[in-house]
């Protein structure tokens, strides 16, 4: 039987390459990152593979040596590159994360044909279609929860995200002081995936609140909107009258 580390080994799972995150304790990140096209499409195939059983089995069943058998590459393969499950899920979050830095990208380019309410409706839009479409999302974020060491992690990545938010609400929102932009690109990004795991929690049956022909769904993405774009616009508003 293949031993699997456990979270007690957490503070030795940071890599050579990621000097950044070695400055804070307890992030993780795998041991190494490959460079050789075979070893690319090796770490690629476990990632895949872990994102599959993560959403089949849950993270309290979720296994190194699964994930291993199903990307048909050796345990020890997988070791090299991941101490423990618990790195596994954080890349995966690292690897969700990235893919809404090139949407936000993607939908900074708009800018300035479309006003920041327009812009961050059609953004959320595609969070949320995201979200439902994709249960791997859902069970990530919920695996990144787990442990201390993985929440910070989970952290750093959502400010990543925020960081490029706060750079595209910079033009939008002039009078709002940078450090608050900051700050509030942060509560945006922690509120909008909050919100987004409740409104596929539930399946997709109605709610109380929810107008005609409306799921759960829906009616949470239009709530998150609403939130949004008052808490926007009033920060704005007040910078402007200060």
């Amino acid at each position: 039987m293949t031993f699997e580390p456990t979270e007690d080994s957490l503070s030795s799972t940071t890599g050579s390459e990621d000097e950044s995150a070695q400055s804070e304790p307890n992030i993780l990140v795998p041991r190494r990152r490959p460079i050789q096209e075979r070893s690319r499409r090796k770490f690629q195939a476990l990632l895949s593979s872990a994102r599959e059983v993560l959403v089949e089995v849950g993270f309290d069943s979720f296994t190194c040596e699964e994930v291993a058998s199903r990307a048909g590459v050796p345990i020890g393969t997988l070791y090299q590159f991941f101490a423990n499950k618990y790195v596994l899920v954080c890349e995966l979050d690292r690897q969700d994360a990235h893919g809404v830095i090139e949407e936000i990208e993607r939908f900074a380019q708009k800018i300035p044909a479309l006003d920041w309410p327009e812009l961050l409706n059609d953004f959320l839009d595609h969070l949320a279609d995201m979200w439902l479409r994709d249960p791997s999302r859902r069970a990530v974020w919920l695996a990144t929860q787990a442990t201390p060491a993985t929440r910070a992690t989970a952290a750093v990545n959502e400010r990543e995200i925020a960081r490029m938010i706060a750079s595209v609400l910079a033009p939008l929102m002039p009078a709002t002081d940078r450090e608050r932009r900051a700050f509030m690109a942060e509560v945006l990004v922690h509120a909008s995936y909050s919100m987004l795991n409740f409104s596929v929690s539930a399946g997709h049956g109605t709610s109380a609140g929810a107008e005609d022909g409306e799921t759960l769904h829906d009616a949470t993405v239009r709530e998150l909107k609403r939130m949004l774009t008052a808490y926007l616009w009033l920060a704005e508003k007040e910078a402007q009258s200060g």
